[in-house]
């Protein structure tokens, strides 16, 4: 099957840290960039970053510059999202997103999304 599977979401206090993990199955992974994205209550989603199969990372909002880092392991089919000193504002469900590049633009009939994993930050 077609999949993105997101985990290790939760709830963690304001500075802590998470590490979300994407696994993805049937499809040739090498092939295509993968990014984080968020959507908060209310709010639009928001490109959190990307990394490329080279293992290039473009990040697409400055509020996670220096906090969050992107990696992969493309013989394990994983990306990994490292939250640290976690905020409130980045309360979201986080999904990755299997793209052709990493433009961080919003193609749904392209993409290939996962369900997501909610991330609460207490203040």
């Amino acid at each position: 099957e077609v999949q993105l599977v997101e985990s290790g979401g939760g709830l963690v206090q304001a500075g802590g840290s998470l590490r979300l993990s994407c696994a993805a199955s049937g499809f040739s992974f090498d092939d295509y960039s993968i990014g984080w994205w968020r959507q908060a209550p209310g709010k639009e989603r928001e490109g959190v970053g990307c990394i490329m199969p080279s293992g290039y990372v473009t990040n697409y909002t400055n509020s996670v510059k220096g906090r969050f880092t992107i990696a992969s392991d493309n013989a394990k089919r994983m990306v990994w999202l490292q939250m640290n000193s976690l905020k409130p504002e980045d309360t979201a469900v986080y999904y990755c997103v299997a793209d052709d590049d990493c433009s961080g633009n919003y193609y749904p009939r392209r993409q290939l999304w996962g369900r997501g994993t909610q991330v609460t930050v207490s203040s």
